[in-house]
């Protein structure tokens, strides 16, 4: 992707979407746990739901990868924040340069 496309936000995200990112994000546990995200429809909106006490209801009983997992999900909520971020930025700057014309 260019620099300019922003990513399809995590919130619109369906359960493939999600998939692929617990693929490239926690490859070492995908083989254990593909299965419960399909099973439970883990969308991108349920992604940024979830906490280390959903990972382990829903039956990730390994402490360590549930501290994995949920790091990942972390990290990928600070992505979606720092983007939001930049978009209010940029909107505000927009209606900025509007008013001085």
């Amino acid at each position: 992707q260019s620099k300019t496309t922003r990513p399809r936000p995590v919130y619109l995200w369906n359960v493939l979407d999600v998939q692929k990112w617990l693929r490239r994000h926690c490859s070492d546990y995908y083989q254990l746990y593909y299965e419960l995200f399909l099973h439970h429809d883990i969308t991108g909106k349920t992604l940024l739901r979830i906490n280390e006490n959903s990972l382990r209801r829903i039956g990730i009983d390994n402490e360590q990868h549930r501290m994995d997992i949920w790091r990942e999900i972390i990290k990928l909520h600070l992505k979606t924040d720092m983007l939001e971020l930049k978009d209010i930025e940029r909107r505000d700057n927009m209606m900025n340069l509007d008013r001085n014309i």
